[in-house]
């Protein structure tokens, strides 16, 4: 007999713990890179110790992902939501280069359980009673409440560091500590309300066996599909080139705000308030993006999001003051919030729940593995040239990313030119 929730308590499930799990993030957007520059990490040393966190990603989000189809989603959220919460006292505690690198390392550990279980649980428990059913349009109000979450939270943490409550402590440290706090309301919450039926047969230890001997067929099915599906294989290439346009305006922007007002900690007091408009204008962009997916198609809105998108990180790195600078950035938070909603739409018309986790792990592999690699690049060009000279150059680049939605439009044309030549067909008689 199935456990799992409806599809409307699925969505509620859904909707709750979206806005738990990025609710904490919003308390330390541009923080942690402002903690490491105030304990006297320079821009070269905090693109390169992030870097810790894409190679753990690049070592365990298949593994994790395939884990997850097979065994269950919410024992690897569980596991997630402890890791996490060690890697927020991580980066309380971190001094040095290698103690930041650490912290980062944890949170790639998160960040590969963390990737792909939740979505592929709602999706999943949607269609075993609505086979096939689009979910672009959940996927647009999740945007808008993970928007809304993150606004409040940075709105917040904005608020703390101008507060600085605790004199002999810095004023950046309090954002992470509610940070670690809001984790474990999340890991509660995920413990609570998130149902599904068990994947495999018999008690936990005999489930874990299974999972682990099935876990590598499930990895190498996923990467197979990248193989021969070319529409997938581009998908998730797309990211690449997103992370790169990301890099610029969630840790190289801090940074550019801070050369601009003279001091970390001033940047820390504009960044929550810059932080808390650009995840409203978030949620608003997903919701348009959703609209814009029903009016477009979700290839051509896609095609727009990637592109407006990378406009607007040119635009970020072209500011020549600190207002202009929020503005650009405003914007380009819109766009991202835009973005998200067809592109997602067109990665879960290529997965079953035999590989949903493994698919979208796959996406975000790549997006962690291509910052890992971009990040330590756009530091030495920052460092060797100017921060705003390297946004530009990672505005141009991840602009660039549409040619990967190609594909995907050949496909589709190609489905409708099918569909009109049956319609055209003469009937037999």
């Amino acid at each position: 007999m199935s456990t799992s929730l409806s599809p409307d308590a699925a969505r509620r499930v859904f909707y709750m713990l979206s806005t738990t799990r990025w609710l904490p993030v919003g308390f330390v957007v541009g923080i942690f890179a402002l903690v490491a520059r105030e304990r006297g990490l320079s821009v070269e040393e905090i693109t390169l110790y992030m870097t810790a966190q894409g190679i753990m990603v690049l070592l365990l989000e298949l593994p994790t992902s395939g884990f997850a189809d097979v065994l269950g989603r919410k024992p690897v959220l569980l596991a997630a939501g402890l890791v996490n919460i060690v890697a927020g006292f991580a980066y309380l505690f971190a001094q040095s280069f290698w103690t930041f690198a650490l912290a980062a390392g944890l949170m790639g550990i998160y960040r590969a359980l963390d990737s792909g279980p939740l979505e592929a649980w709602y999706v999943d428990t949607v269609h075993e009673r609505q086979p096939g059913a689009d979910v672009h349009g959940a996927m647009s109000i999740q945007g808008v409440l993970v928007g809304v979450g993150m606004g409040g939270g940075a709105l917040v943490s904005g608020a703390l560091v101008a507060w600085h409550p605790f004199k002999d402590s810095s004023a950046l440290l309090l954002p992470v500590q509610v940070f670690v706090a809001l984790c474990v309301v999340h890991l509660v919450a995920t413990l609570a309300l998130l149902r599904e039926s068990p994947r495999s047969e018999g008690h936990l230890g005999t489930r874990l066996r299974s999972s682990l001997r099935e876990t590598p067929g499930v990895i190498r099915d996923g990467v197979g599909l990248l193989r021969s599906n070319v529409v997938l294989r581009y998908l998730v290439l797309v990211e690449v080139f997103w992370v790169i346009g990301m890099m610029a305006y969630e840790t190289l922007m801090p940074l550019r705000l801070a050369e601009l007002l003279g001091s970390e900690a001033r940047a820390g007091v504009w960044m929550g308030p810059a932080a808390a408009g650009g995840w409203a204008l978030f949620s608003l962009g997903s919701w348009l993006g959703g609209r814009l997916a029903d009016r477009l198609g979700l290839v051509r809105a896609a095609i727009v999001g990637r592109i407006v998108n990378g406009l607007g990180v040119v635009a970020m790195g072209l500011a020549l003051g600190p207002a202009a600078l929020l503005v650009a950035y405003l914007f380009t938070y819109t766009m991202h919030g835009a973005a998200s909603p067809a592109y997602l739409g067109l990665m879960h018309r290529e997965a079953t729940s035999k590989n949903r986790a493994t698919v979208l792990s796959m996406s975000s592999l790549t997006m962690q593995v291509g910052g890992a690699l971009t990040g330590p690049l756009l530091g030495l060009l920052a460092a060797r040239t100017s921060i705003a000279t390297a946004i530009v150059v990672a505005g141009v680049v991840s602009t660039a990313g549409f040619v990967c939605f190609l594909p995907s439009r050949r496909r589709e044309k190609m489905a409708r030119t099918d569909v009109e030549d049956v319609g055209a067909a003469p009937s037999q008689g």
